[in-house]
Order: structure tokens, then C-alpha cells, then sequence
């Protein structure tokens, strides 16, 4: 016991700098450096050694910074530089973690709520005004590849749709707000449900929210291949989370009923929804703001605009 108190005391005394300094003692301060908790940790212990006066900060965005006076600035540079160039830094992507969130929800709602109004009504006029028809698409009725979004044919289609939709939202959240993403996925959903009415043009009908799901299996791959450290020597393994992905969009595709070319779509497409946000927000997060808020109104809201069309 007296030895661990005594290793322990030894940790509080070299991670001592990092607690946050008194602002009084820093009169002015200069940014010298920002990263992760650990290279972070790493450059304030170096400064330490080299009785460099620093303030250790973490940024509400995410990344934690270094604050020097403005007269050390230039012998902390050289020693982070010094440090850098001994221990080369290596980008780190950690493994999505796998957690269950409320956020995917609200993205579901559309789907359930629509799906629930047309089953329980017999001779409801949601399933024929909303399904995506190739040829009423191609003569005006561009609604159409927005509201068969929201429709199903049958229970189980409605559930495998929001089993496989929540997974792939909930891991995509972890990434980043699905508010920042809602929109773009459903502008890629639509896009997609029409590239297919183009593509076949005629006696072809469709409905399901599987456009969105694979859209957003797309978007969650082109992220975490965003995301995978420069330096990886294997290009296979650099290019892993799109193959993988695109491995599970064709397991998951065929099948019976299943409409493949609007998963195929959707899935391409939705590879060039998610390089959409900065890669500095992916890799720290963002926080939520009232913006996000106001974005899924908006989200909400369309629906409600484009069955409005729909039904006058």
C-alpha cells in the first residue's frame, strides 16, 4: 500500500502542469499548439521540463490547447518542434463505439408515422398519391421521390427499414449532429428515387425508406475513410470502410422485393453526402446549437410541405 501511494504521488507530480494555470499569472497569452488530450499531455509535460510557463485549455469545440506568454512563444515552438521531430505524431482514429441514442428518432418519425396512417386506413389515399411511379415522376409529380420515402408494403418492411436505418444513423451521430446530415440524406434520397425513375422511365413503382438507410450506410463510409490516419501503410486497409461498406450495402440489397437500384444509388450517392462536413468537425465533433435545432424542424417540416402537395 505505502509503495502505490508512493507511485501514486509520483503521477500527480508529473501531471501536476496540466492542471489549468491561474489566469492572473499570464498576463497575455499566445495559442502554440492544439490537438488531442494526449499529444496535448505530451507537449505541456515537454514545456514543463523546460520551465516554459503554459496554460492548458480544453476548447468547448473539442481539441485541447496550449497558451503561452507571447515572449515564450518562440522557445515553446522549438521545443514542441524538437519533440515532434524525436516522436513523430501519428494520427489516431478510435473505433466507433457501440451506444444507443435517442438522436435517430427523430429521423425515423416521417417514415413511422406516414407508414402507420396507411395501414390503418383501408383505401387510404397515401399509398397511391405518394408511391414513387417512374412515369408521374417524369411528367411533374417530383414530390413523389420524397413521399415514397415514408410508405412501406407491409410490416415487416417497415421494420427491417428502421432496424437497419437506426444502427446506421446511430453510428453516423457519433460523428457528427444528424441534424447537420438530415437534409443533405434526404436531398440524396430524393435524387436517388429519381435517377431510378430516369434510368427505367416507365412501369416502375417503388416506396421505402431503404434509399435513406443506404444513403446513409454511404455517408457513414466516406466519413470513417475521411477519417483513417494518412500514414497507413496497407491500401487496402486505407481504403477498408468503404469496402466494408459496400460489402454490407450488397448483403443487405439483394433480396427479395428489394428495389436495388435505388439502394445502389443511394449508397453512391450518399458516399459524396459525407464529404460534406469538415473533417475537423468529424474528427472533434460539434456541439449542439440552436441552428440544430431549427434544422430538424425544417427536416420535419418538408415532409408535412411535400404530403401537403401530395394529397391537394
Amino acid at each position: 500500500m505505502r509503495r502505490f501511494m508512493t507511485f501514486r504521488r509520483l503521477i500527480f507530480r508529473e501531471t501536476a502542469p496540466l492542471a489549468e494555470v491561474e489566469k492572473s499569472t499570464i498576463a497575455e497569452e499566445v495559442l502554440a499548439s492544439s490537438g488531442d488530450y494526449i499529444q496535448i499531455r505530451d507537449y505541456s509535460l515537454v514545456l514543463s521540463s523546460q520551465e516554459i510557463e503554459h496554460r492548458l485549455v480544453h476548447n468547448p469545440i473539442g481539441p485541447f490547447e496550449i497558451f503561452v506568454p507571447p515572449a515564450l512563444l518562440e522557445k515553446a515552438l522549438e521545443q514542441i518542434a524538437l519533440y515532434q521531430a524525436e516522436n513523430p505524431p501519428r494520427q489516431e482514429n478510435p473505433p466507433l463505439p457501440i451506444h444507443l441514442s435517442l438522436h435517430p428518432l427523430w429521423v425515423l418519425l416521417p417514415p413511422i408515422i406516414v407508414t402507420l396512417i396507411q395501414f390503418s386506413h383501408r383505401g387510404s389515399p397515401f399509398y397511391h398519391m405518394g408511391i414513387a411511379d417512374a412515369e408521374k415522376i417524369l411528367t411533374g409529380d417530383w414530390w413523389r421521390v420524397f413521399t415514397a420515402l415514408t410508405l412501406h408494403g407491409d410490416a415487416r418492411h417497415l421494420t427491417s427499414n428502421l432496424i437497419s436505418g437506426y444502427v446506421i444513423l446511430n453510428l453516423v451521430a457519433f460523428r457528427i449532429p444528424l441534424s447537420r446530415m438530415a437534409l443533405p440524406l434526404l436531398a440524396t434520397s430524393g435524387l436517388a428515387n429519381f435517377l431510378v425513375a430516369l434510368t427505367i422511365q416507365t412501369d416502375f413503382r417503388s416506396l421505402g425508406f431503404s434509399t435513406f438507410v443506404f444513403a446513409s450506410l454511404g455517408t457513414l463510409s466516406s466519413i470513417e475513410f475521411r477519417l483513417m490516419p494518412k500514414d497507413t501503410d496497407n491500401l487496402l486497409r486505407r481504403f477498408a470502410p468503404l469496402f466494408g461498406a459496400a460489402s454490407l450495402a450488397v448483403f443487405l440489397g439483394i433480396g427479395e422485393n428489394s428495389d436495388i437500384l435505388a439502394h445502389f444509388y443511394g449508397f453512391v450517392l450518399g458516399i459524396f453526402c459525407g464529404l460534406i462536413p469538415r473533417k475537423k468537425k468529424l474528427l472533434w465533433g460539434a456541439p449542439l446549437r440552436w441552428v440544430d435545432g431549427a434544422l430538424i424542424v425544417l427536416y420535419l417540416g418538408f415532409f408535412g410541405f411535400v404530403w401537403k402537395i401530395a394529397l391537394s
